[in-house]
């Protein structure tokens, strides 16, 4: 998990909620949940939540909001406070601040609204996958056919399989099934493709744009950057209980992403000297100010386009460095979340691994504080 505090753990058939089931039971005697808001009104809004365990801020102060039919992307790293803001959100833990969801408080939303799948989850062995989904969408008065549910998640051929005997891959996409079986207008997936293969990781990509296609808002943590950059219209990213950025993959990478850049594995391990040879025959060929700055096996080079590879390699030839391979990329949501986090800065040796002081949103800014992963 991603918290300081253990999370309660998901209760299996029988025994109370899990994914795809009622997140939280809604307050006794408490009303029907708020209606939609019209002329696309946030689905959920968060203002100033917060959150402790003890004397550790899981959440300081988060401020977000999420669009009806809008795949929001939730990132940071662990100890950042994701999950505990999946659960602050989905009513199955108390926080402190504004929290609305469908404009009422999270425990009174109607649970049939709400589809939940957590980080973890551990159901009895000696059901099929088939009768997993058939359960939680028994849960509902109206729930959608559980073998097109199993399809959509690439369970179909083995729905009749005991739980147990799946792999971690098949267990998680069943996982998923139970989350979506209700038809939710508002889905959390709480780190949805871990452990499982590329076949299955595409199933699942595949369902999230199907469902936001019909309309369906998704709420989506993930550490796998490329997946959030896919998925996300918008994105949040959380450091220490805070938002450090909030916004579109692509003005996020635009923004914070830094320059193109050329990875080079070398044959020999890098001295500093070797480093500032090349990055002075680099800026010499190139002209501007590309960087240079060792890696783990090599070294990169910052600021190179595609057609100026040829004078970056002519100035590693210059300084008599010998490569095995070469690579060129564009700078990716990967690069943004690195420099945001602080673990860009922890790489290069920064005091503490502090990040940059980032603009967020409205043009205000916010310094990660310093240290670790809580």
């Amino acid at each position: 998990m991603d918290e300081t505090a253990t999370d309660a753990a998901v209760d299996a058939p029988g025994e109370g909620a899990g994914p795809g089931a009622a997140p939280a039971e809604a307050d006794e005697g408490a009303g029907p949940s708020a209606p939609d808001a019209a002329g696309g009104d946030p689905v959920v809004v968060g203002e100033g939540v917060r959150k402790s365990y003890g004397d550790v801020d899981a959440l300081d102060g988060v401020d977000l909001d999420v669009a009806a039919g809008e795949v929001f992307g939730l990132i940071g790293p662990n100890g950042a406070g994701k999950t505990t803001l999946v659960r602050a959100l989905t009513g199955t833990t108390e926080a402190e601040g504004d929290l609305r969801v469908f404009g009422a408080p999270p425990r009174e939303v109607d649970p049939a609204r709400i589809g939940l799948l957590p980080q973890s989850f551990d159901p009895p062995a000696r059901l099929t996958a088939r009768e997993l989904v058939d359960y939680y969408g028994g849960l509902y008065d109206a729930a959608r056919d559980t073998e097109s549910v199993l399809d959509d998640v690439g369970m179909a051929d083995d729905a009749d399989a005991w739980y147990e005997t799946l792999s971690g891959g098949q267990k998680r996409r069943t996982c998923v099934a139970t989350a979506v079986v209700n038809d939710p207008d508002l889905l959390f997936l709480d780190e949805p493709t871990t452990g499982i293969d590329p076949a299955g990781r595409r199933a699942i990509h595949r369902l999230i744009e199907r469902l936001a296609a019909g309309g369906t808002t998704v709420f989506l943590t993930s550490h796998a950057m490329d997946e959030v950059e896919r998925l996300a219209d918008r994105v949040a990213m959380l450091r220490d209980g805070r938002v450090v950025a909030s916004g579109a993959p692509e003005r996020l990478v635009a923004d914070h992403g830094g320059a193109p850049r050329l990875d080079a594995t070398l044959a020999d391990p890098t001295t500093e000297a070797t480093v500032e040879t090349i990055a002075a025959g680099v800026r010499e060929r190139l002209g501007g100010e590309p960087t240079v700055e060792a890696t783990d096996d090599g070294l990169r080079v910052r600021g190179v386009r595609p057609e100026a590879i040829g004078d970056a390699v002519a100035a590693l030839d210059d300084a008599g460095v010998a490569f095995d391979s070469l690579s060129w990329s564009e700078p990716s949501l990967e690069d943004v979340y690195l420099r945001l986090t602080g673990e860009e800065y922890a790489r290069r040796g920064g005091e503490g691994g502090t990040a940059e002081t980032v603009p967020d949103g409205g043009g205000a800014t916010e310094t990660p504080s310093e240290g670790g992963d809580r």
